[in-house]
């Protein structure tokens, strides 16, 4: 019954078409092979890559559910779907460690906020490899202050996960405190943050207010060779969040050397972190949200298994910039 991977990604959006074509043009997603569902008063399109999966729907009117969703929360992903080897035996674990079931038939369950999981059989359909990306590294989930430790609790009862990884941050005068869960098969990682509200307020509190509750803040994709992926997306128009040059300069003190080029990385804004396995390179992407409450990430894992503790303030600082121009 237990948790294996996230088969595809339930992402609610105004107009589903731009939304694909932009993934297809930015960074080489394809139409999925299956055949798009057909649905009365939804325009539902897939979209893939390596073992990545999108459904992408619109609605054509405006008192349709996902419309909703969209007008309350902006574009944005509305369903994880967890495939899992007994989908009913999970939905019936979840139910009974408190998760509130959402619709029986479709194996659905409140999750974080107004984003959803659902419980699906395996997709045993072979995955191709990716021309950029090969599959969904993490999930990242902000949710509000107070909320996180019942939140990890959740996950642990409810889905069987394990928390293996923790960090309060500090960023000038703001500060996050951060958990991150994975399932036992290690192919499901949700990385879960609340705002602290005893400090000044940041971008954490403003993706709650923004986003009106809980909600997936990034989708990070991993990638064999994430310098071609990098250079390849930002050719393609994909802008990426830059990162000082003081950065770099650091780098060979404090990590003794590492598998990327420094040069390389100072040139496409690539951070790099390491852990007791190995280096991990990731980037995230300029959010084109109109209320900047979605990016993505892109990153390369040679050995490191957890997540680079002074990249989560790097991006959390780089956000800070972003918005900081857009609001000039």
């Amino acid at each position: 019954m237990s948790i294996q991977t996230i088969t595809h990604v339930e992402y609610h959006c105004a107009d589903a078409a731009q939304t694909a074509a932009d993934f297809r043009a930015g960074f080489g997603f394809l139409p999925d092979a299956r055949q798009p569902d057909r649905v009365a008063g939804e325009h539902r399109i897939h979209v893939q890559q390596g073992t990545i999966r999108f459904r992408l729907t619109s609605a054509d009117a405006a008192d349709h559910p996902v419309a909703r969703w969209v007008d309350r929360h902006g574009d944005g992903v509305a369903v994880l779907a967890l495939g899992c080897t007994d989908p009913q035996a999970a939905l019936e674990r979840a139910e009974r460690h408190g998760a509130v079931v959402l619709d029986r038939a479709g194996g659905l369950i409140a999750g974080f906020g107004d984003t959803a999981l659902r419980f699906v059989p395996l997709d045993h359909t072979p995955a191709e490899p990716g021309e950029l990306l090969d599959a969904l590294d993490h999930v990242a989930v902000c949710v509000p202050a107070g909320q996180l430790a019942d939140t990890v609790r959740f996950c642990e009862a409810a889905l069987g996960f394990q928390r293996i990884f923790g960090e309060y941050i500090e960023v000038g005068q703001q500060a996050m405190d951060s958990s991150v869960v994975q399932s036992a098969s290690g192919d499901v990682t949700f990385t879960l943050i609340e705002p602290d509200t005893s400090r000044r307020a940041g971008q954490i509190d403003r993706f709650i207010a923004d986003h009106d509750g809980a909600g997936v803040q990034h989708l990070a994709f991993s990638t064999g060779d994430i310098a071609t992926a990098v250079r390849t997306a930002k050719a393609r128009g994909v802008q990426f969040l830059s990162t000082p040059s003081t950065y770099y300069d650091g780098l060979a003190e404090r990590l003794g050397g590492t598998a990327i080029p420094v040069g390389t990385l100072r040139e496409l804004d690539v951070l790099v972190d390491q852990d007791h396995g190995g280096q991990l390179f990731q980037i995230f992407a300029r959010s084109t949200h109109p209320r900047r409450t979605f990016f993505l990430e892109v990153i390369e894992r040679q050995g490191a298994g957890t997540f680079g503790t002074a990249n989560i303030k790097a991006l959390y600082e780089a956000v800070e910039r972003q918005r900081a121009t857009a609001s000039v």
